[in-house]
Protein backbone atom coordinates (compact mmCIF):
# COMPACT_ATOMS: atom_id res chain seq x y z
CA UNK A 1 0.00 0.00 0.00
CA UNK A 2 1.24 3.48 -0.82
CA UNK A 3 0.69 6.69 1.15
CA UNK A 4 0.48 9.99 -0.70
CA UNK A 5 1.08 13.52 0.57
CA UNK A 6 0.47 16.64 -1.49
CA UNK A 7 2.22 19.97 -0.94
CA UNK A 8 2.78 23.26 -2.72
CA UNK A 9 -0.69 24.75 -2.65
CA UNK A 10 -1.40 28.32 -1.63
CA UNK A 11 -2.82 31.67 -2.62
CA UNK A 12 -1.74 33.16 -5.95
CA UNK A 13 -2.94 35.95 -8.20
CA UNK A 14 -4.49 35.22 -11.57
CA UNK A 15 -1.79 34.66 -14.17
CA UNK A 16 0.62 33.29 -11.58
CA UNK A 17 2.16 29.85 -11.18
CA UNK A 18 2.38 27.10 -8.59
CA UNK A 19 4.03 23.70 -8.54
CA UNK A 20 2.31 20.96 -6.61
CA UNK A 21 4.20 17.93 -5.37
CA UNK A 22 2.92 14.51 -4.39
CA UNK A 23 5.35 12.46 -2.32
CA UNK A 24 4.82 8.73 -1.98
CA UNK A 25 5.85 6.44 0.85
CA UNK A 26 5.30 2.81 1.67
CA UNK A 27 5.84 1.51 -1.85
CA UNK A 28 7.83 2.64 -4.84
CA UNK A 29 5.96 5.12 -6.97
CA UNK A 30 7.02 3.44 -10.21
CA UNK A 31 4.47 0.70 -9.47
CA UNK A 32 1.60 3.13 -10.07
CA UNK A 33 0.06 5.29 -12.68
CA UNK A 34 -0.64 8.66 -11.12
CA UNK A 35 -3.32 11.27 -11.50
CA UNK A 36 -4.12 14.75 -10.30
CA UNK A 37 -7.71 15.68 -9.56
CA UNK A 38 -9.40 18.73 -8.07
CA UNK A 39 -12.57 19.53 -6.22
CA UNK A 40 -14.02 23.00 -6.00
CA UNK A 41 -16.41 23.93 -3.22
CA UNK A 42 -19.81 22.42 -3.88
CA UNK A 43 -18.69 20.55 -6.98
CA UNK A 44 -17.70 16.99 -7.77
CA UNK A 45 -14.11 15.90 -7.94
CA UNK A 46 -12.79 16.21 -11.48
CA UNK A 47 -9.86 14.88 -13.48
CA UNK A 48 -6.93 17.21 -14.16
CA UNK A 49 -4.07 15.08 -15.55
CA UNK A 50 -2.56 11.60 -15.49
CA UNK A 51 0.84 10.10 -16.15
CA UNK A 52 1.82 6.51 -16.85
CA UNK A 53 4.22 4.51 -14.68
CA UNK A 54 7.25 5.34 -16.78
CA UNK A 55 6.16 8.88 -17.54
CA UNK A 56 6.01 8.21 -21.27
CA UNK A 57 2.28 8.89 -21.51
CA UNK A 58 0.54 11.96 -20.13
CA UNK A 59 -2.88 13.44 -20.68
CA UNK A 60 -4.58 16.56 -19.39
CA UNK A 61 -8.14 17.81 -19.22
CA UNK A 62 -9.10 20.34 -21.87
CA UNK A 63 -9.64 22.97 -19.19
CA UNK A 64 -5.95 22.92 -18.22
CA UNK A 65 -4.28 21.83 -21.44
CA UNK A 66 -1.41 24.12 -22.37
CA UNK A 67 -1.29 25.57 -18.84
CA UNK A 68 -0.69 22.58 -16.53
CA UNK A 69 2.02 19.93 -16.90
CA UNK A 70 2.20 16.63 -15.03
CA UNK A 71 5.57 14.96 -14.51
CA UNK A 72 7.18 12.41 -12.25
CA UNK A 73 10.57 11.56 -10.77
CA UNK A 74 10.45 7.91 -9.79
CA UNK A 75 13.88 8.12 -8.19
CA UNK A 76 12.47 10.72 -5.79
CA UNK A 77 9.11 8.94 -5.46
CA UNK A 78 7.39 12.19 -6.38
CA UNK A 79 4.85 13.40 -8.92
CA UNK A 80 4.47 17.06 -9.85
CA UNK A 81 1.84 19.34 -11.31
CA UNK A 82 3.24 22.56 -12.74
CA UNK A 83 0.42 25.08 -13.01
CA UNK A 84 0.94 28.22 -15.08
CA UNK A 85 -1.39 31.02 -16.15
CA UNK A 86 -3.68 30.26 -13.25
CA UNK A 87 -7.29 31.43 -13.37
CA UNK A 88 -9.80 32.01 -10.56
CA UNK A 89 -11.73 28.99 -11.82
CA UNK A 90 -8.71 26.81 -10.97
CA UNK A 91 -9.44 27.40 -7.28
CA UNK A 92 -9.98 24.00 -5.65
CA UNK A 93 -8.49 21.37 -3.40
CA UNK A 94 -6.03 19.39 -5.50
CA UNK A 95 -5.53 15.67 -4.89
CA UNK A 96 -3.02 13.20 -6.23
CA UNK A 97 -4.04 9.59 -6.68
CA UNK A 98 -2.37 6.28 -7.53
CA UNK A 99 -3.64 3.36 -9.53
CA UNK A 100 -2.17 -0.13 -9.61
CA UNK A 101 -3.78 -1.20 -12.89
CA UNK A 102 -5.74 1.68 -14.41
CA UNK A 103 -4.46 4.62 -16.44
CA UNK A 104 -7.11 7.16 -17.23
CA UNK A 105 -9.47 9.93 -16.22
CA UNK A 106 -12.05 8.16 -14.05
CA UNK A 107 -11.96 9.19 -10.42
CA UNK A 108 -13.42 5.94 -9.11
CA UNK A 109 -10.74 3.79 -10.75
CA UNK A 110 -7.88 5.14 -8.62
CA UNK A 111 -6.93 3.14 -5.54
CA UNK A 112 -5.06 5.51 -3.24
CA UNK A 113 -5.52 9.19 -2.49
CA UNK A 114 -3.71 11.94 -0.65
CA UNK A 115 -5.37 14.42 1.70
CA UNK A 116 -5.29 17.29 -0.76
CA UNK A 117 -3.77 20.76 -0.93
CA UNK A 118 -5.74 23.98 -1.34
CA UNK A 119 -5.08 26.21 -4.34
CA UNK A 120 -6.74 29.62 -4.35
CA UNK A 121 -6.43 31.96 -7.31
CA UNK A 122 -7.49 35.57 -6.74
CA UNK A 123 -8.69 37.83 -9.52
Amino acid sequence: QVQLAESGGGLVQAGGSLRLSCAASGRTLSSYAMGWFRQALGKEREFVAFISRSGAITYSADSVKGRFTISRDNAKNTVYLQMNSLKPEDTAVYYCAASSLYVGTQVERYDYWGQGTQVTVSS
